[in-house]
């Protein structure tokens, strides 16, 4: 009998039957040096974008509902979509937002690539870099849609309120975000209740600033921009308005 000659064991037929499919070293699925197979994305026809501040809220708000329910759409990803995004954009909405990491607004709206333009600060503090930002996002691109949001349990205005009662100077530049937040304290409440209040007195302060700079001002007296205060709950995760 030759040597070299070996039963053929089920371990090694199955061994054998991966190496002619080129599958035995790369794994189910793959060939040697060939990509896998993947399913060509389904496309999905091209959705209805806001043109005015009414259909940009209304859209906003179904898409908070879809998050809510955790049934997100995550829109516009798609290859057709990315690649019209390298030649132009077209943001239906532009969002003031705080940086507190659970308050993202594409996530809490359920919006895509090229819909929202997003400035994020310390509880929504406004300085001339935040400023010239929104006027690009209004003047530049025609964003019809404004908005002011802030949130529940608010990690800056709570330092801000506890600096003021305390007196304290806080470290680096948080004192600045403090100073700024400061005008908008709610001393007719105490505690927690305070700190709630001035999370709302916050939004409505940067709100009526923004709807007050010259240039805003006069594209909303047009009608071709509305500037809106909103706020979102954590423990709900529902976005309303103020």
């Amino acid at each position: 009998m030759n040597s070299d000659h070996r039963p053929h064991t089920p371990a090694r037929r199955a061994l054998l039957r991966a190496a002619l499919t080129g599958t035995a070293a790369l794994g189910t699925g793959l060939a040697a040096g060939t990509p896998a197979a993947v399913a060509a994305p389904t496309e999905v026809p091209p959705r209805k974008r806001p043109t005015t501040a009414e259909e940009a809220l209304r859209e906003l708000a179904e898409g908070n509902r879809r998050w809510r329910a955790y049934r997100e759409r995550h829109p516009d990803e798609t290859p057709a979509v990315r690649q019209a995004l390298t030649t132009a954009q077209h943001p239906f909405a532009l969002v003031l937002g705080c940086i507190d990491s659970r308050v993202a607004p594409e996530l809490v709206f359920d919006q895509g690539l090229g819909d929202l333009m997003t400035v994020r600060t310390a509880g929504q503090v406004l300085d001339e870099a935040v400023l010239g930002s929104l006027a690009y996002g209004v003047l530049e691109l025609g964003i019809p849609l404004l908005m002011v949001l802030g949130h529940q349990s608010c990690g800056a205005v709570k330092a801000a309120v506890q600096a003021d009662e305390s007196g304290t100077e806080l470290p680096a530049h948080i004192q600045y975000l403090a100073d700024r937040i400061s005008p908008a304290i709610d001393r007719t409440k105490s505690g927690d209740a305070r700190i709630d209040s001035t999370v709302d007195a916050n939004i409505r302060l940067v709100r009526a600033r923004l709807a007050a700079e010259p240039e805003l001002a006069a594209k909303v007296g047009s009608g071709a921009l509305a500037v809106v205060g909103a706020r979102y709950e954590l423990t709900t995760q529902r976005v309303h308005r103020l």
